[in-house]
């Protein structure tokens, strides 16, 4: 298989998506099709996303072939959307690209780092797919709650390398703030914060005295 495509010359490739191009282009001239050009553009990014995937499928050793991959995917989707459908473009490319992060790690339990990115690049979509219903005030709190469940993913899924136990403190921190913003209880969340400060001070003293003793 893999001698197959090595014997093809790119100048086909090349020379058919031109072709295919200019077949778009016909039918959008004729109104056959509407957005020639964004289904070109998709085919071209979800080619060159299928490719980097392709490396990935063949040898999992090159997981970093996913990010790519995920990220011209999401980009062919985006640019293939229906117009009445834009306002799903933000959640179409970060949810994607979140994804592609998301199959890092359960691939390779090891790259338990890779939830991170995935939680913040979802939220993200979310958020910009609802941003013209809701409130600002209430974007804030969704994005704090979406990174509350990312850090909590982190400490509650399985990793290789150890149990990420310290997660489940920011998790604590960000939900509370985020079910406290879109609340009447928002303006207590400046005492909290000087709270959460003081707290984990204190918890980071109290480590280094520990470790001292032993």
């Amino acid at each position: 298989m893999e001698n197959r495509f090595k014997n093809i010359d790119y100048r086909i490739l090349l020379g058919v998506l031109l072709v295919i191009g200019g077949i778009l282009g016909i039918l959008e001239k004729f109104g056959v099709i509407i957005n020639a050009s964004g289904a070109f553009w998709a085919l071209i990014f979800g080619l060159a996303g299928v490719a980097f995937l392709y490396i990935f499928i063949t040898n999992h050793e090159h997981w970093w072939s996913i990010i790519p991959g995920s990220t011209f995917i999401g980009l062919a989707i985006t640019v293939g959307l229906p117009e009445k459908l834009n306002i799903y473009g933000g959640l179409a490319f970060l949810g994607v690209l979140g994804l592609g992060f998301l199959i890092i790690y359960f691939v390779n339990r090891k790259h338990w780092w890779a939830i991170i990115p995935s939680g913040v690049l979802i939220t993200l979509g979310i958020i910009s797919s609802v941003s013209n219903q809701i409130q600002d005030q209430d974007s804030g709190a969704l994005f704090f709650i979406g990174l509350g469940i990312t850090f909590l993913l982190v400490a509650i899924l399985p990793s290789k390398v150890q149990r990420m136990n310290w997660a489940l403190i920011p998790a604590t921190i960000l939900l509370i703030f985020g079910a406290l913003l879109g609340t009447s209880f928002r303006g207590s969340l400046d005492y909290i914060w000087i709270g959460a400060l003081f707290c984990g001070g204190i918890y980071m003293i109290w480590r280094f005295f520990r470790t001292q003793k032993h």
